[in-house]
Parts: structure tokens; sequence; C-alpha cells
């Protein structure tokens, strides 16, 4: 009797946890992964010994659970994890966090002010066989405690119940750090600002925003999402000596300071983008993080101001990963021994948005790719969040060549895979768990009967205007 009344209790206490339809239960959690003054750091090469810390490196983690699913998605303030201890650290927190490993997303800042957390190198062989004592271990296993620490911890505490709130808008502190000629020749302008007027390649300006409101309206957590190296604060001199979390950093202090709120940063497909004062130093890196930052609270304002347009009905959660091999060119191929090398691309949504990790150092142009063919309302590039492989272009820039390009393991014509994954991943996904919407010949494009709008606000060439 004593047992069925306890199950009946059980049962009472966890549909009185359990988030409403159009809610979500939430948890966050915070680690110092700051090394000590005097580490290596990853900005440029792997002698760069620090000499001076600027503010703290953070591992910030949001946990979702929509009563039936769970996710739990990472940034950290550092340069790129490879596979392997990707794929270990996941492992270890689905333990703790009751998460299954593919729902779990490690994406890094990469940031060029951080300790060494990758294989490095000029053997490439590092990055695809990952040779260990090309890293630093010790900071390793300092960072996985730390984290696991942390997140047992937040797994101790209570949920909250939050809704979700949603937003896109611009800002346009990023370039392309690529010049092309009208004959397809690139050139790499990162390092001659007096060529950055004339390098006007493809930027995506995207701030993504997503924001957990209160019972009362006010914003608990945020993530936000925008592309660009983190090596704004990475001035000549002291500039690469100093550890510090550059413009993430800043956009992390900015939103917490004016809001209250807990704010975490996903960096974007950057690797061919840059701030436009890039390597300026401290101030520079101030002023960009907090441009984007007031972006993402424009992006508050509108989705506490605007709840039917911003905040998702069913904020579901749920996530995917798919595997797929892609071959590398001959140097890669003589070096590592091996003719293709397997590749992930995680999905992860949060209702009708949508992060996807990508593995490497993917350009804004896969990037703004991936985004185009998705099903979901948004989509946000969660920067390598599936291992290391260096950078990860499109064959028209391998074509162009050019410092990414040069760099790049595998073969120009087999990046589209990436784009691929991503769809199916997030088409799979959306279909999981969102199975009301999976009917039909072509079940997503859900907007086709609404109004077309005239600015500022009439309807034209649409029943909706009879």
């Amino acid at each position: 009797m004593k047992t069925l009344a306890s199950a009946m209790l059980a049962a009472v206490l966890a549909a009185a946890c359990a988030a409403g339809e159009n809610t979500i239960r939430a948890k966050w959690f915070e680690a110092d992964i700051t090394p000590p003054v005097g580490a290596k750091l990853a900005g440029y090469g792997v002698n760069d010994v620090s000499v001076a810390r600027h503010d703290t490196l953070y591992a910030s983690g949001l946990c979702l659970d929509d009563g039936s699913n769970r996710v739990l998605l990472i940034s950290l303030d550092l340069i790129g994890m490879d596979y392997p201890e990707i794929k270990a650290l996941r492992k270890r927190l689905s333990a703790v966090v009751g998460a299954e490993e593919k729902a779990i997303m490690i994406s890094c800042t990469h940031n060029h002010e951080g300790p060494h957390s990758r294989a490095y190198g000029s053997s490439v062989k590092n990055a695809l066989d990952h040779v260990a004592d090309a890293v630093d271990g010790g900071y390793l296993g300092f960072l996985f405690t730390r984290v696991e620490e942390a997140a047992r911890e937040m797994a101790a505490r209570e949920w909250g119940e939050y809704e979700v709130g949603f937003h896109s808008s611009v800002c346009r502190e990023n370039r392309n750090r690529r010049y092309t000629t009208p004959d397809n020749h690139a050139s790499f302008n990162a390092h001659r600002p007096v060529l950055h007027a004339v390098t006007t390649g493809v930027a995506d300006p995207e701030v993504g925003t997503v924001v957990l409101l209160d019972a009362d309206n006010k914003p608990k957590y945020v993530v936000g999402n925008w592309s660009a190296h983190a090596l704004t604060a990475h001035s000549p001199g002291l500039g690469g000596l100093r550890i510090s979390s550059d413009f993430p950093g800043f956009y992390r202090r900015y939103i917490e300071s004016e809001t209250g709120a807990k704010a975490m940063f996903v960096q974007g497909a950057a690797g061919d983008l840059v701030t436009k004062d890039d390597e300026y130093g401290l101030a520079a890196a101030k002023r960009v993080g907090e441009a984007v930052a007031m972006q993402s609270i424009f992006g508050i304002i509108s989705i506490a101001r605007c709840h039917d347009r911003f905040v998702l009905k069913k904020p579901r959660v749920g996530a995917e990963i798919r595997s797929f091999d892609m071959r590398l060119r001959k140097k890669w191929r003589d070096i590592s021994g091996n003719a293709t090398q397997t590749f992930d691309v995680q999905a992860l949504a949060v209702g009708d948005v949508c992060f996807i990790g990508v593995p490497g150092e993917v350009v804004n142009e896969l990037g703004l790719e991936i985004k185009w063919n998705s099903p979901f309302a948004r989509t946000f590039i969660a920067y390598l969040a599936t291992g290391y492989y260096g950078y990860i272009v499109p064959a028209n820039l391998m074509a162009a060549g050019g410092y990414e390009a040069r760099n790049q393991c595998m073969f120009s014509l087999d990046t589209l895979k990436i784009v691929s994954a991503a769809q199916d991943a997030a088409v799979a996904l959306r279909r999981r768990i969102f199975p009301e919407d999976d009917t039909g010949d072509d079940p997503y494009p859900d907007g086709l009967d609404a109004p077309i709008v005239n600015v500022p606000g009439m309807y034209k060439g649409t029943k909706w205007d009879r």
C-alpha cells in the first residue's frame, strides 16, 4: 500500500513539474575554465605564453526539458576541441544530466586568447588521428572536471519553468577577410588593414537570439549567435599574450548587466569572417561585443512586446546526429594513411529554432547554405561542435584559392555533404518533434497561405486583400 501511495505521489509531483504545452523547464550552469597565467595560448602557434589575465573564461550550459525529451547546449571560451574529447565529454555529461549523448551539443567560441584545447601543429595528422601529446592534456583534465562538477550542481537544483522566445536581427560589425578578384583569385587580407575597404565578400550579419522568459515576462537566460573569429582583442604584443574571452565575453557581460539574465554566446559559421576592428585590442572587442549584445536586447524587447509573433507555441526539444565520409586530398591522405574521414553534423532543436553543430571552421557561405535548406523557422550555426578539422569551404572558394582553401583537408566537391547532412538531420528532427506537421506531399512550407505584406502594412496579391 505504501508503495502504491508513493508511486501515486511521484506521479502527481511529476505532473506538477512537467512543463506546460507552451512552456519549458530549464536549468543553467557556469564553470570557470580559465587557465593560470603562464599557460600557453592557442592564438597563433604553439609557443605563445600568457603573461596576464583580462577576464574569466567560461563554460556555459543551458539544459532544457519538455517533459519527453531533454537537451543540453554548452558554449566554451576555447579555440576548439577534437572529436574524441567532444565525444568523451558528451558521454560523461549524459550520465550527469540525464540526456542522450546526441542531445548534448558542445560548441566553442574559437577564442584565440585561451589555452590549447585541440591538436595543433603543422601536421594535419594531429587533427585527423588525434595525436594526444599535441594537446595540453593537463588542461583538458581540468576542463572536464570543472564542467562535470558544474553540471552535477545544476542537476541537483530545481527546474524553472519558462516561455521561449526567439528573434533574428542584424549586426554588420563582421566582414569577410577574403578579397576575390573578378577572375576568381582570392587574397587573404586579414593582416592587411589598408585593403580591408575592398574586402567585400559575403558576410552573414544575422544575430540570432533565444531567450527564456519568466512568469513576469522578464529574461532569465539568453543565447546569442553571430559569426566572426574571436580575434578582436588579439592586438600585437600584449594582446596576444593576455587571457581573454574576446568579444563573446563582452557580449555576455553587457547582456547580464543590462537585463539581469544569464547569457551565453554561441559562435556561428565564422570560417572566413572577422570583426571590422580585428586585432585592434580590448576596446575594439568591447565595442563589437556590445554592438552584438544590443541587437540581442533589441530582440528581447521585440519578443516581450510582440508575444504572438516571437514566443514559441510548442517549445519541444530534441536532437539528431548524422555521420558521413568525405574524401581527403592527397597531401592529407599521404600524412594520415587514410583515404576518407568520417564527419558528424548535429542538430539540436528548441521548438521551431534549430542549432546545427558543424565539424570545423565552416565558412559563412556554407553556413548560409545550411540555414537556407533548413525546415525550421530559424536555424543558427554552432561552430566547432562536432570536432576540429580545420577550414571547410565550398568548391568555388577552392577554385579561388587563398588561406582557408589551402588548409582544407577534404575534397572540394565533398563539402556540400555537410549541407545535405544538416538538412537530413534537421528534417528528421522536425518530423520527430512535430509529427502533426508531417502530413501531405510537402509538409513544411507553412507560410504559403500567409498574406504578402506590402510595407508599411497593406496586403497585396493574396486572398487576404479581398
